[in-house]
């Protein structure tokens, strides 16, 4: 080891190269390592190393001291170094033997020795043992020197020279008390004072640090002196120091103990006046921090963890203890020295020296002890006290009442006069303080005036420029000290109150993020208030556990107390029962009557705060309908917000953010809250009364036209209304819905189901209505008008739908028309020109005048093509119209006005009742009956000027530049459809209007065309309809099958308003000749179009039940039950709906239950309509109806030679010559017979199982079954003329062979009977999915099978002995006996199955078997004949199960699917044309 620094080598060649090595080396570990560095490679090691070769004798010492020279001016401070080595090898050295002891020790003195020049003998006696020293010759002798040592070291320790004990000298320290304590007056000074002090110290020895201990106690018992005192220390005194240190072990001597006051309040006067440094006094408290900051956190954990405690449900009985153990646990509050010294600097005023304390503990460890606690909020009083006289918003004669500051207070603390002031010296303090300024609630009181009246300043600009700089201090202290503090503050409802008209002056806005940290952010970082939310929420549960509808009163106040300070925690938790169980609903709202206005604001922001909860789904798990949490809170937010004064900026502007960001779900919100507060509510379940009220005045719709009885909530609709136009959020609320209602659609993404996307269409549009029969009613008309825009700039910049723009904008146009109608009536009355004549004029003059400009907006809306069929007037007026101006519901004014007069005779026979309510209640229900006779009496003379009107205005409404067929198109795209499925009022507007067209006579207009292609073909209307859609159009078919039906029943009533009316014309003359005359449609051709009207919505309906489609059938089941009342009439018909509906009750119970329910009220309402149904011989007369066609038929010739067809000969001839198979015999049978025709395809597209129906319909004589013979041979022709031709445009015409073929396979079937029937059926299955050969042989085999069947129609209707009872029996008791057939089939099937699984099994054993014995040659071959075994075998195996599959698909039954077929080869012929020809109408 020594080898590494100083070699034996480098001894020997020392003066050459090791004296220069060494020093060379010395340096480099001097400048690396350092001069005191351990270590192989160290300085101090290379020393050691080098004196011991000298002590050894390897190295001379003349060459070592000659070094160790040069070393010492190379390295600096080495010295000291050397001198610590030398100590070391003496004290080495005497653990060697006596005989190398006295050589070492000899030659280690002559080392030192030799070193003495440059070591400082100094350094020498303080580190060598006193023998060395004596032989060097340092100190003469050793025995004197250790005399010497200890006589100095005696005087110096042991001996007294001053007295620090007071007995040591009593009467110099009783003279320094006496002179502390004596009475000072003014001659007394300090200065003097000190100089005593001095002068007793030098006379008596006395300590000074012990006088200054002595002061400083006579300075705690004296306090108040502070003025003699701090002077008096400021000159005794020289180093801070020691006065600090002096008071530091005062501290100490309590430490572990609860300190006196006395010495918090002198240490806090020494440090107020900067006597002490708090950086030198901070060291000498206790405890330390580390020891506070692990009680903070453990303090933290246990609140936490007495909350978790308190969510788990506990069954023992233990808890008791454990609170008691809780309460047993020591405040070390009261020993922290450090808190008590920040509690007397806040009394004191000395925020700084405090406002450090606070910083080096953990927040709000101080203020969360009450004492300190209170400190700063008294310190806080004193220094606002002036501000709040002049700005405390409380009348002078109570403010002259308060207590008057004292004059040294200004001295003591900082006084605040301005908010500016305010913000910048107060608000610092309350941000230490936090939510424990809840210790002083008149100090929260104080800060919450102050902020009300610096608000109000504001708002009203009455503040200084300077002083706007609180506003946003005020809402620190109401987000971090005010609002948190609420929740330590237990059932003070007054604070509350007061907090609300503070807060209420800020937007909602801020509002809501103020709730948001103080519910969600502020109770975890205090234990305190993690202590308070779990208690709180402790007690909401068992509150809420406990709530029922018999003590909502008692139950509401204790909800009432917990809500003033905890309202967050408490709806939080109210919220989430309600989203659970929704009859919870009506309780909870009663009880929350006793909430504080400032309970309702947060209750709002807690009901949008759970609405917009990211982590719920809005979907139930099917994800076709609206969640059950989401519906119950709409629901709720409606009941309160009506009940109560909830404001509704918040809730409303949160629906329209929804709407901007595209999400429609929350348009609950908005519909709820609307039909609670308003009283509206849009249903498809409305009644017919309802519907007529709501086309009465307002005052009718009041009271007949909705659920709920508008008049009780006046008040709420009120504050509803001013909400709205407050913030601008009417119109916009209108724009948003509208828009968002056409592109749920576009939005919805191709993975939602066609259900949610149609609830979420209607919930928009419903809500839109809504809100707009809202406005309408609430909103004066000029308050709406200003707000909305022109209808051209709604649809070309809004992007609103026409339908809805004109819906928005339809109360403007009967203001402004109304409006220029007074005006021009003020005229009349000038000039004493008042006829009913003129008034009508004026009217017609005022319409005219306000429409025009909005059909000049208009007419750049559509191109130029529509108004050729259509004129931009006649737009207009249909979408400016509504039914208040179309028709008097009088029946339902008459119905009102018996009820009010009911309700009066009932009071009066009322004995309970006070004689001034009756009188009340009678004088109210008799202003009802007036006011509605009155109403009812405007609104007919309204009606007529607005007949007058249309009558006026017809000529102008349809251009007759193009065809009846294209300007119906065009009525129908563009005004009856949009508008028909808008309301279920608009419905029934669109089907009298249509009524009005004809009866006003409108010319070009066709009533017969209208309503043909209304009924004709439905099927797509159906389908593209959602589901209130569907219901609003069932409405409009039903009102008009009521016209149609009306004019059917009765031929006086169809000669009456049908005959002469240029809208039942069927055909149109062109040419000058005034003798032609418009061909009319009679009666009886019009009852066969009622026929075809039936059949066709027949035909629509059954291929919607049959599609499949769940909406389809949806639909057609909503739109069915609608028009029950009109629909079906005929017997035929309705057996046929009726079956069909049966099939898919049966098939949709299990699938979808919505779709069952539907089918099933059908059905019990159908068969209750059973009654009323009618043959057709009944509905139409047949033969008539073939004269009717023989005579048209004659008459054709002669109208075409003459040149007056019309575009519905034309289609009608275009349809003649596309049935190219027909020959022209069958064409002109064809004509003579279409009724009978169409009858038959009607019974042949229902069931042809219904022949034994249709056979009661044949008269009894021989005469009329030779006709029905003849009737039903031409329709077996020309059902097989339409097959071929069907068949040879698709390309798959039959040979005669193949013909051939089926007639021969149907022969075999009718021999075989009933039971061979099934079989084939069986094999037709297994023949589908072979080759396209065995398909034509089914299609031929399907041809000859249904002519059978008509031809056995035939023959039943020869004779009436075919219906008997005998017979249906006979045919029932073949049915029962092909089902026990079949069973036996089936089970024979089953037997032949198992049969063929042993076989499978056996062959598998012999091959097995087989395998063992032969060869691997025999082998290869016997495989390849046992693969071709197993692929026969398996073949029939694999067929029967995909047979069997195919047997119980629906699509694929045997049962169904012949009959499926023919349906579909009929819809398929039947032309669905968009264009219908008048030929077609009538026949």
């Amino acid at each position: 080891m020594a080898a590494s620094c100083v070699s034996i080598d480098q001894c020997k060649h020392w003066e050459k190269t090791g004296r220069s090595e060494f020093l060379k080396s010395c340096k480099s570990l001097a400048e690396n390592n350092g001069l005191w560095s351990v270590g192989k490679n160290s300085l101090r090691r290379a020393l050691y190393e080098l004196c011991w070769h000298v002590v050894k004798g390897h190295l001379k010492q003349e060459q070592a001291v000659a070094t160790l020279n040069d070393l010492t001016d190379l390295v600096k401070d080495s010295v000291s170094l050397l001198a610590d080595i030398f100590s070391v090898i003496d004290i080495e050295t005497s653990a060697y033997s006596d005989d190398k002891l006295h050589v070492y020790k000899e030659k280690l003195v002559s080392l030192i020795a030799g070193c003495e020049s440059f070591i400082p003998p100094a350094v020498l006696k303080e580190r060598l043992d006193q023998e060395t020293l004596e032989n060097i010759g340092l100190i003469p002798s050793k025995l004197t020197f250790q005399q010497k040592y200890v006589k100095t070291k005696t005087k110096l320790y042991y001996k007294q020279q001053k007295f620090n004990l007071l007995r040591e000298e009593s009467e110099g320290y009783s003279k320094l008390i006496s002179e502390l304590n004596q009475e000072l007056t003014e001659k007394v000074t300090h200065h003097q004072v000190v100089e005593h002090i001095k002068s007793l110290i030098g006379c008596f020895d006395l300590d000074p640090n012990r006088v200054l201990d002595i002061l400083l106690e006579s300075f705690e018992c004296r306090s108040d002196l502070h003025s003699f005192y701090v002077p008096l220390f400021r000159e005794y005194v020289s180093d801070q120091k020691t006065l600090c240190n002096i008071l530091g072990f005062r501290f100490h001597f309590y430490k572990g103990e609860e300190t006196p006051e006395s010495l918090y309040k002198l240490a806090g006067l020494l440090l107020k006046h900067e006597l002490v440094d708090l950086d030198s006094l901070y060291p000498h408290l206790a405890p330390d921090d580390s020891d506070i900051q692990a009680y903070h956190q453990k303090d933290l954990d246990e609140a936490k963890a007495y909350a978790k405690k308190l969510s788990v449900v506990i069954l023992s009985d233990k808890t008791d203890d454990k609170k008691d153990d809780e309460n047993m646990k020591i405040d070390v509050h009261s020993t922290n020295q450090k808190i008590g010294l920040c509690q007397a600097l806040l009394m004191l005023g000395a925020w700084s020296n405090a406002k450090q304390i606070l910083d080096r503990l953990p927040e709000f460890f101080a203020t969360m002890y009450k004492p300190v606690g209170i400190q700063m909020c008294n310190l806080v009083h004193t220094m606002i006290e002036p501000l709040y006289i002049e700005h405390a918003g409380i009348p002078r004669r109570i403010m002259k009442k308060r207590p008057v500051q004292d004059k040294d207070v200004s001295e003591k603390f900082d006084l605040v006069k301005t908010f500016r002031d305010l913000h910048y010296k107060v608000f610092p303090i309350m941000r230490y303080l936090g939510p424990y300024c809840a210790f002083d609630a008149v100090l929260v009181i104080k800060l919450v005036r102050l902020g009300k009246t610096f608000m109000t300043k504001r708002q009203s600009q009455g503040l200084k420029p300077e002083d706007d700089v609180a506003y946003y201090g005020f809402l620190n202290m109401l987000d971090e000290v005010i609002l948190p503090c609420m929740a330590l503050l237990t059932c003070n409802c007054c604070i509350s109150e007061e907090l609300w008209a503070f807060l209420k002056l800020y937007p909602y806005e801020l509002r809501y993020r103020l709730y948001g940290n103080w519910k969600n952010d502020s109770y975890n970082h205090h234990a305190k208030l993690i202590r308070t939310k779990a208690d709180s929420l402790e007690r909401a549960k068992y509150i809420m556990k406990r709530l029922s509808k018999e003590n909502v009163k008692p139950s509401g106040r204790q909800i009432g107390k917990l809500s003033h300070s905890n309202p967050g925690i408490l709806f939080e938790y109210v919220l989430s029962q309600i989203q659970r169980y929704d009859n919870f609903i009506g309780p909870v709202v009663d009880s929350l009557k006793f909430l504080t206005s400032l309970s309702y604001d947060v209750l709002a922001f807690c009901i949008i705060e759970a609405v917009a909860n990211p982590e719920k789904d809005r979907m139930k798990h099917d994800d076709t309908n609206i969640s059950l949490w989401l519906q119950s809170l709409a629901s709720f937010t409606g009941s309160i917000c009506k009940k109560y004064s909830v404001e509704l900026a918040g809730i409303m502007q949160y629906v329209a953010n929804q709407l901007k960001a595209g999400k429609s779900f929350d348009l609950l919100l908005l519909r709820e809250v609307v039909q609670k507060m308003a009283g509206i509510e849009i249903s498809e379940e409305i009644t017919d009364d309802q519907l007529e009220a709501m086309a009465g005045g307002e005052l009718l719709r009041q009271e007949g036209g909705y659920f709920a009885q508008v008049r009780n909530t006046k008040k709420s609709s009120t504050r509803l209304k001013d909400t709205l136009l407050e913030h601008d959020l009417a119109l916009s609320l209108c724009l948003l819905m509208s828009q968002q209602r056409d592109s749920v659609i576009f939005q919805e993404g191709a993975q939602s189901h066609l259900k949610l996307v149609g609830k979420l269409y209607d919930q928009c549009q419903d809500t839109l209505v809504q809100f707009g029969s809202f406005l309408s009613m609430q909103l004066s008309t000029e308050e709406f008008v200003k707000r909305l825009p022109p209808i051209d700039t709604l649809i070309m910049e809004y992007h609103v739908p026409p339908d809805a723009a004109f819906f928005l904008c339809r109360s403007q146009y009967a203001y402004a028309i109304a409006t220029k109608f007074d005006e021009l009536r003020k005229i009349d009355k000038a000039n004493k020109q008042n006829t009913s004549q003129q008034k009508v004029q004026r009217y017609i003059e005022a319409s005219e005048s306000v429409m025009t400009p909005v059909i000049d907006l208009v007419g750049p809306l559509f191109t130029s093509k529509v108004w050729e069929d259509l004129s931009a007037h006649f737009y207009v007026t249909f979408w400016s119209l509504s039914m208040y101006e179309l028709a008097v519901p009088t029946s339902v004014y008459e119905k009102q006005i018996q009820q009010l007069s009911s309700q009066i005779s009932a009071i009066e026979d009322n004995r309970d009742l006070p004689q001034s309510k009756k009188k009340k209640e009678k004088e109210r229900c008799t202003n009802l009956i007036d006011k509605l006779k009155d109403e009812e009496k405007k609104q007919g003379e309204h009606v007529q000027r607005v007949l007058a009107r249309l009558k006026s205005q017809k000529e102008q409404w349809f251009i007759s530049r193009s065809t009846k067929n294209e300007t119906i198109t065009q009525f129908l795209q563009l005004c009856i459809f949009p508008r028909c499925c808008f309301t279920a009022n608009d419905a029934v507007y669109c089907a009298k209007f249509i009524h009005i067209l004809h009866d006003l006579k409108t010319p070009n207009f066709s009533t017969l065309i209208c309503y043909d292609r209304i009924f004709c073909d439905i099927t797509y209307t159906v389908t593209s309809c959602t589901e209130n859609e569907a219901h609003r159009y069932g409405r409009f078919l039903c009102t008009s099958l009521e016209t149609i039906m009306r004019w059917h029943s009765d031929k006086t009533i169809y000669e009456k308003e049908c005959a002469s009316y240029p809208g039942f014309v069927t055909v149109f003359r062109k040419g000058t000749d005034s003798n032609n005359k418009a061909d009319q449609l009679d009666f009886e051709n019009y009852r066969h179009v009622c026929h075809k009207w039936h059949f066709r919505i027949t035909k629509a309906m059954v291929a919607c039940l049959e599609s499949g489609n769940y909406i389809q059938i949806r639909n057609a089941l909503i739109i069915l039950t609608k028009i029950l009342l009109y629909y079906p009439r005929i017997a035929q018909f309705g057996q046929a709906l009726e079956r069909r509906v049966d099939r898919l009750r049966q098939e949709e119970k299990e699938k979808r239950p919505d779709i069952y329910a539907l089918a099933m009220g059908y059905s019990g309402q159908l068969k209750s309509k059973k009654s009323h149904w009618v043959q057709e011989t009944v509905f139409h007369q047949k033969d008539k109806d073939a004269k009717a066609g023989q005579k048209a038929n004659s008459s054709q010739p002669s109208k075409s030679t003459e040149g007056a067809k019309t575009t519905d000969s034309k289609a009608q001839s275009k349809k003649n010559d596309s049935g190219s198979a027909k020959t022209k015999d069958v064409k002109d049978k064809d004509k003579k017979v279409m009724s009978s025709v169409e009858k038959k395809e009607m019974k042949s597209a229902t069931n042809h199982s219904d022949a034994a129906s249709t056979s009661k319909a044949v008269p009894s004589s021989d005469k009329k079954g030779s006709k029905s013979d003849t009737k039903v041979k031409l329709n077996v022709e020309n059902k097989k003329s339409s097959e071929n031709d069907r068949a040879a445009e698709s390309g798959t015409s039959k040979t005669p062979k193949e013909k051939e073929k089926g007639k021969d396979r149907e022969r075999d079937h009718e021999e075989k009977g009933s039971k061979n029937k099934g079989h084939s059926e069986d094999k037709s299955e297994k023949e589908r999915s072979h080759a396209d050969d065995k398909a034509k042989d089914k299609i031929s085999s399907k041809e000859s099978k249904y002519s059978s069947k008509e031809e056995k129609l035939a023959k039943e209707s020869k004779s009436r002995d075919d219906r008997s009872p005998h017979t249906e029996g006979k045919s029932k008791e073949e049915k029962i006996r092909i089902k026990e057939e079949r069973k036996e089939e089936r089970k024979a099937e089953k037997l032949e199955k198992e049969s063929r699984k042993e076989e499978r099994e056996s062959r598998k054993e012999e091959k097995h078997e087989k395998k063992l014995k032969r060869s691997s040659v025999e082998r290869d071959s016997y495989r390849e004949k046992d693969s071709h075994i197993d692929q026969s075998n398996n073949v029939t195996p694999s067929t029967s199960h995909g047979s069997y599959h195919r047997h119980n698909s629906p699509e694929s039954s045997p049962r169904y699917s012949d009959e499926r077929d023919v349906k579909r080869r009929k819809l398929e012929a039947t032309p669905s044309t968009s264009k219908v020809s008048m030929m077609e109408v009538c026949s």
